[in-house]
């Protein structure tokens, strides 16, 4: 999969639709999320924050009965929460503002975890890439989050055939032989008819 495409946030609301990509794709295949997204991003009025956060529980549940999008009502609350967190943060003192507060990848990850519902670390490395906040490298990112298996550890593994596995060991003791007698072809419960 080829990396997402980075954008410069223009407002706040850049962020919530990028933060809300993670949300909706938590479980399930990006393919799926992006053939979605126009829906999504109508019923989320175009992610105005400040629409989103006024969300009604009436309202959430319309979104979750319209076939246009991932219908999950926890991610659309999750949205709806995470809209207001938004905004709580930047009338705080400014959303992005706070992205850059702290100081290492890490650590602002884990605080967006704590902040945001539905947001992993998948999600936050995605929307923090996205929006052009420091990231590490994603292969050692993958490998210190067990996204991936270390390289070095791909290298001591032995090889496997690209067929059946390997047969279990034989063990000293031979396997009891089967009986001489021929088996009957008749099935089990059946009679056989005799011939007049």
């Amino acid at each position: 999969m080829e990396a997402p495409k980075q954008i410069i946030p223009k407002s706040i609301d850049d962020y919530l639709e990028q933060l809300s990509k993670g949300v909706f794709q938590a479980g399930i295949s990006w393919r799926v999320v992006d053939a979605k997204w126009p829906g999504i991003t109508k019923a989320f009025h175009r992610f105005k924050v400040e629409r989103v956060a006024r969300m009604s529980d009436r309202e959430i549940d319309d979104v979750a009965n319209d076939e246009r999008v991932i219908r999950s009502r926890p991610k659309i609350a999750a949205v709806v929460h995470n809209a207001r967190t938004i905004l709580d943060l930047e009338r705080a003192g400014g959303f992005k503002r706070h992205l850059a507060s702290f100081g290492d990848y890490e650590t602002v990850a884990t605080d967006l975890k704590r902040r945001f519902k539905f947001v992993g670390d998948s999600g936050v490395y995605h929307f923090l890439y996205v929006v052009r906040q420091p990231v590490p490298e994603w292969h050692a990112w993958a490998e210190a989050h067990g996204k991936i298996r270390p390289k070095a550890a791909m290298a001591t593994r032995p090889g496997r055939s690209r067929g059946r596995s390997a047969p279990p060991a034989r063990t000293a003791r031979p396997r009891a032989r089967q009986s001489a007698r021929p088996r009957s072809r008749t099935p089990r419960g059946t009679r056989t008819r005799t011939r007049r």
